[in-house]
């Protein structure tokens, strides 16, 4: 509303100059005075208000976008993620969807400045129907310069984002590889070829710049052109007496109106990357997502059953055909070499990845057809590497899907062995995360009390004591028995004391389960010793955290 009022502002106010020069001119004193000062002080305010609208609109709707790709992304399961790269996806959620948010504002203008153009162009042709063919003897060149670089913008505008996805793509790589590039001593290997893309960033943001050099500078040169020819037109009307100077002087105000219509071009400019943008953005939306369950989970003690599971990565099966069967109540070890895919068969088993193949039941019914909620509720993660989320430790503590309580946010904390430090932290429980910098164990410890704080069906711990040292590491395991000793547990270990306390091991080899037997016949088998040894077991030293 306010760029409308501004526009008809604008258009007004050549009028409103004119009659007041006129009458100025006809000794009427200052009677068109007050509608000029009415004119300018719409004006004013229209411009005033779509200063604060039009940036608030776009990132209201830049918020919408972010909010909406997360959404689906968290909704779709690995689904959006596992064909986009995360630093990809990062740069859409960051880049693309701020891009995407200029459309509103841009359509706004553009119509905005177009319908001002066309009004100044009527109005001239009112004034004298010579003005108006004289601006449109110059005027079309300039829209069809506009209209052939916008092309090339759109197509610019995509390969720029998609070099800069890149970019991101590796660096985030890269960081999350950081100790094992350090390790190997390829730090320079990895700059270049997180590098590698600016070149192809760098000739596209060129191109980009370049096209819109030209469409200013052609605009430029264009616009002093049409002036003078209206100008000149204008003269010659007043000379012979068909326009007054008011007239005259309100031909020049709708000649530089009708100009304005050139500055749609950073209008559509700015339309064209929204449109590069939100093509970037719809590629993850238009994405399907894996099927919304929709059956309450009937109560049950727990039984997970894995049948023929296939997990493919880089078009290779890390998980192929998969059988395993999680009994109730019971504790069960994962083990495996790096790299076997011990992790995703652990997010398989709680319903956080959705398989390429096969099923996956919880007391009878297919993961997939569990709603969402009863789902997340029947099963609880705790990882090596916990996100804490929320502002203070408590928040970490209870974050999940059902409320947790403090009192039980805190019983869990002791029962994971981080009361204790978490004691001593400034203001206790209430002490802000970011003033509460925590050591890898602290991390772990504070993870693993946020999943003993559920009342869940299966719990799966993913590498989740890893960095605890041997004896906090069985004080833990300890207290998981007593508090979750009737729940069924999937734990992830490279660690021959953890597999040692679970009711059996389920050993991952090739994709498949080689074996599912307690830990003790299994070490009877060369192979299976070397997964801990070949390794270094880790029952070492490890991080006490107190």
């Amino acid at each position: 509303m306010s760029v409308a009022a501004g526009s008809l502002a604008a258009l007004l106010l050549p009028a409103a100059v004119s009659r007041a020069v006129d009458r100025a001119l006809a000794g009427g004193g200052g009677a068109g005075v007050v509608p000029l000062a009415s004119v300018v002080g719409l004006l004013t305010v229209a411009e005033a208000v779509a200063q604060y609208a039009g940036p608030r609109a776009t990132a209201e709707t830049t918020a919408r976008l972010r909010t909406a790709l997360v959404r689906h992304v968290m909704a779709g399961g690995p689904h959006p993620a596992r064909q986009t790269a995360t630093g990809d996806l990062v740069a859409r959620l960051t880049a693309g969807t701020a891009e995407a948010g200029l459309a509103g504002q841009a359509i706004v203008y553009a119509v905005a400045q177009l319908a001002m153009a066309t009004g100044a162009v009527v109005a001239l042709g009112l004034l004298a129907p010579e003005l108006a063919a004289a601006f449109l003897v110059t005027a079309p060149a300039g829209w069809l310069l506009l209209r052939r670089q916008l092309r090339r913008t759109v197509r610019r505008g995509t390969g720029y984002q998609s070099a800069q996805a890149a970019v991101a793509a590796r660096l985030l790589d890269a960081l999350a590889g950081s100790r094992t590039i350090a390790a190997a001593g390829t730090v320079e290997q990895e700059i270049e070829r997180v590098l590698r893309p600016v070149a192809e960033l760098s000739r596209h943001g060129r191109a980009l710049w370049d096209s819109q050099r030209r469409v200013a500078w052609s605009t430029g040169l264009l616009a002093p052109a049409t002036q003078i020819t209206v100008l000149a037109v204008a003269g010659h009307e007043l000379s012979t007496g068909a326009l007054s100077t008011g007239e005259l002087i309100a031909a020049l105000g709708y000649t530089a109106l009708g100009l304005g219509g050139f500055g749609t071009a950073q209008s559509l400019l700015d339309l064209a990357r929204a449109r590069a943008g939100q093509a970037r953005v719809s590629e993850v939306l238009d994405t399907p997502r894996g099927p919304v369950g929709l059956r309450a989970l009937p109560p049950g003690p727990g039984r997970v059953e894995i049948r023929e599971v296939t997990v493919r990565r880089s078009g290779r099966a890390v998980l192929d055909r998969l059988e395993l069967v999680l009994p109730a109540g019971t504790c069960t070890a994962l083990v495996g070499s790096s790299g076997s895919g011990r992790s995703l068969l652990a997010a398989v088993a709680g319903g956080l990845l959705v398989p390429d193949g096969g099923l996956v039941l919880l007391d009878g019914v297919p993961l997939d057809e569990i709603r969402p909620a009863d789902l997340r509720a029947a099963v609880s993660y705790a990882f090596g590497d916990p996100a804490l989320t929320g502002v203070t430790v408590l928040d970490a503590l209870t974050a999940a899907a059902e409320p947790v309580g403090a009192a039980d946010a805190r019983r869990a904390a002791r029962a994971a062995q981080a009361d204790t430090f978490v004691r001593r932290l400034p203001a206790g429980y209430d002490t802000p995360l970011a003033d509460a910098p925590l050591s890898g164990g602290q991390r772990q410890r504070v993870g693993l009390a946020r999943a003993l704080a559920r009342d869940c069906r299966l719990l799966v711990l993913d590498d989740a004591t890893s960095s605890l040292d041997t004896a906090t590491e069985a004080a833990v395991l300890h207290a998981v028995d007593a508090s979750h000793g009737d729940r069924t547990r999937l734990i992830v270990t490279h660690r021959t004391s953890t597999a040692a306390r679970a009711d059996a091991v389920a050993w991952l080899d090739a994709g498949r389960i080689r074996a599912l037997a307690p830990h003790h016949v299994l070490w009877r088998t060369p192979a299976y010793r070397r997964i801990f040894t070949g390794t270094g077991d880790s029952d070492g030293p490890g991080d006490s955290g107190d």
